[in-house]
């Protein structure tokens, strides 16, 4: 049995099964009962909802477990290595992990070393919060090849996941690598492939993924979007960092910058667009540093269509991709992609895709597999998304299981406010 598993053991077999109390709001305990709470997961939702149980119930025992052998989650593994500034929650995280009130146990997987029913009958209640562990796929046509990963995994592996261990991207041969998305998490890869390694060399990336990187003959990084440059899905802080990077080419078609007024509807409604937008728009313009090292080029309304095998037949050796155009959707009233039926092929023998991460359910938990989250009312567990749900008692959820995998860290802690008050 796993230590964490067998500590976890040791400490349940100390309480008597309680009966889940089902309160109208937020999660407590009978009077005469001390409340103690399960919470499934340690990444920032895991700890923000345990910190704001242990200041919020007086006596509240926590108990935290992750399949995992080492806390908190996506900080760990999911953060670029460097970005030291966003780790720094981790401190306040080991202050919550240090109370008294508050237990970590490790190497206890659900679904596999415990089930949902047992803890139900352990806890007055169980928080969800162990996020989205897997991938959207796209569903097309080689998508199977040799050189096609996750942006997930290859952010996992230069963070010493351990999941990761044996993953070996090739970045050795091929020049060119493409990165399907232009969110946060596409920046952050295609800024590790193109960062200067001495200076890589003095974060906490992995010594193995730093070899790697040194020995890499990736030259151009393309990031590719469905939308155009107002519809990037990054922050501006995140796009700021990247272009600023040394000796490396900032490529961006001006024909791609021209905006429509529903472009500019969206920027009117949305400072974060119009400054993305605004960034992009002047580096275009406005040249960058650079000495023919190395390349970043934004590819905008473009879709991935297949995938061409090299002439091995086994691994990546092209991206087909669609020309779009942007319509209004008539439900959402977003602007959406249309193909055009022009296409094109972009040579790589690298591709990342950054789609959107995936949550998985576990044996009886309500699960909407369409959107991959729990159907829940402010946090409370739902039967169904069906207008007659009802309530599960004594059953939580909480970040990415909860709204979807949207937001930075610090979106976790109102997040877990609501679920913790109900």
């Amino acid at each position: 049995m796993a230590r964490g598993l067998w500590l976890l053991s040791r400490e349940v077999g100390r309480l008597r099964p309680l009966l889940v109390q089902g309160q109208a709001r937020g999660i407590s305990a009978s009077a005469q009962e001390q409340l103690h709470v399960c919470v499934v997961g340690s990444g920032p939702a895991g700890f923000y909802t345990a910190d704001r149980m242990l200041k919020g119930h007086d006596g509240a025992q926590v108990d935290i477990i992750d399949r995992l052998p080492t806390p908190f989650g996506l900080v760990r593994s999911g953060v670029a290595p460097d970005h030291p500034e966003t780790k720094i929650v981790v401190n306040q995280f080991s202050r919550v992990a240090a109370n008294g009130r508050c237990s970590f146990f490790g190497n206890v997987t659900l679904g596999r070393d415990i089930s949902l029913l047992e803890l139900g009958k352990t806890y007055h209640a169980v928080v969800l919060a162990y996020g989205a562990e897997s991938d959207r796929s796209l569903g097309i046509p080689g998508e199977d090849l040799k050189g096609i990963h996750s942006a997930r995994e290859f952010v996992w592996w230069y963070n010493g996941h351990p999941d990761m261990c044996d993953f070996c991207p090739d970045l050795k041969n091929t020049e060119s690598a493409v990165v399907l998305g232009q969110g946060n998490v596409a920046l952050d890869v295609a800024r590790i492939l193109l960062r200067c390694k001495a200076e890589l060399a003095t974060t906490d990336i992995t010594d193995y993924a730093l070899d790697a990187l040194r020995g890499s003959t990736i030259r151009k990084v393309y990031l590719v979007g469905r939308r155009g440059p107002v519809q990037a899905a990054c922050t501006a802080k995140e796009l700021r960092e990247i272009l600023g990077l040394k000796n490396v080419r900032i490529c961006i078609k001006a024909a791609d910058l021209v905006t429509t007024p529903a472009d500019e509807e969206e920027m009117r409604n949305s400072r974060i667009q119009r400054r993305v937008y605004e960034l992009l728009s002047k580096t275009a313009h406005g040249g960058n540093n650079y000495n023919g090292q190395k390349e970043l080029h934004f590819v905008f309304f473009r879709k991935p269509i297949r995938f061409i095998p090299a002439e091995n037949g086994s691994t990546v050796g092209a991206v087909q991709l669609e020309k779009t155009v942007l319509k209004g959707d008539e439900v959402t009233g977003k602007q959406v992609a249309a193909g055009t039926g022009e296409f094109e092929d972009l040579k790589c023998g690298l591709v990342l895709k950054s789609i959107g991460y995936k949550s998985l359910p576990v044996q009886g938990l309500p699960f909407d597999k369409n959107r991959g989250v729990v159907p829940n009312l402010r946090g409370r567990v739902l039967s169904s998304e069906s207008e007659i749900a009802t309530v599960e008692r004594g059953l939580y959820v909480v970040g990415w299981l909860k709204r979807g995998p949207t937001g930075i860290v610090a979106t976790n802690l109102h997040c877990a406010e609501e679920t913790v008050g109900g």
